[in-house]
Formats: structure tokens, C-alpha cells, sequence
């Protein structure tokens, strides 16, 4: 009876150790689209400049290794102030910074567009989503004693 219960634990055991030992599936994603900082408080004292509306940013980072089309995607803020990419590819190992007032697009510089700050100084969460809806992700802060939150 002991040596049967033995052999059985032995079998239970190597069973869970080749379950542990399988490989994650071929093509396996790895990295993601994912927010990394929000600059929510501007620094200078020209208030509602676009230099003051522009050093208010979201930054976007693409840590896969291939490029990802964000056409149609949305950043939002809790207020649904909305910034959607229009035909726009995020390079492999590449991030985007999507300014709030107006400037000259680039690969690397977004622009809102906004006359007025998107970003509440003390609270707000951007959210980042696929053309489709999906959330992609999320960053909050909730708190006066910084200017950014690295997401």
C-alpha cells in the first residue's frame, strides 16, 4: 500500500514537472503598446501657451520588435476629451508622444490640437484604445505632489 502511494506521488510529480517544463507556444506575443508616462502639469508660468500646452504629454511605448499601426486608436482622458491616430505605424522598440495643443506631426511627436490642457493637475486617467474598443491600457494618478507619473 505505501510503495503504491509512493509510485502514485511519483507519477503526480513527474506529470507536474513536464507540465512546468512545456515551452510557451510558438509566435508567442512579446511586449506590448502600452502607456509610460503622463506629464499632467506643465512646467512655466506662460499659462495656455502652446509651449505650456504642449510640455503636457502622454508618452506611448511599443515594446514588441515590429511595428504597430495605431490607425484609429484612441487616448482618452476621465473627462473623454478624445485624440484619435489617424493613419499612423509605432516602429518596433519605438515611443510616441502625443503633445496636447498643436504642432507639426512626426514619427516620434503627436499633437492633440487642444487650445486648452487635457491633463487635471491632480487627477485623471488616460486610457489607451484599439480601433475596436478594446482597452489597451490604463494609467491613473491621483496626486499634487508631482508634475508626471511614470505609468
Amino acid at each position: 500500500m505505501i510503495r503504491s502511494r509512493l509510485a502514485t506521488a511519483a507519477v503526480v510529480a513527474a506529470a507536474a514537472a513536464a507540465v512546468i517544463a512545456v515551452p510557451s507556444p510558438a509566435g508567442a506575443a512579446a511586449g506590448s503598446v502600452h502607456l509610460t508616462k503622463i506629464y499632467y502639469d506643465s512646467p512655466g508660468v506662460d499659462r495656455g501657451s502652446a509651449a505650456s500646452l504642449n510640455a503636457e504629454y502622454v508618452q506611448i511605448n511599443n515594446s514588441m520588435s515590429k511595428s504597430v499601426s495605431l490607425k484609429g486608436w484612441t487616448l482618452t482622458d476621465a473627462a473623454k476629451h478624445r485624440y484619435t491616430f489617424s493613419t499612423y505605424s509605432l516602429g518596433a522598440h519605438k515611443t510616441v508622444t502625443v503633445h496636447t495643443s498643436k504642432g507639426t506631426n512626426t514619427a516620434a511627436n503627436r499633437y492633440w490640437g487642444s487650445s486648452w490642457y487635457i491633463w487635471n493637475n491632480d487627477k485623471d486617467t488616460a486610457t489607451l484604445r484599439k480601433n475596436t474598443g478594446a482597452t489597451v491600457d490604463t494609467c491613473s494618478y491621483n496626486t499634487v505632489r508631482f508634475d508626471y507619473r511614470n505609468c
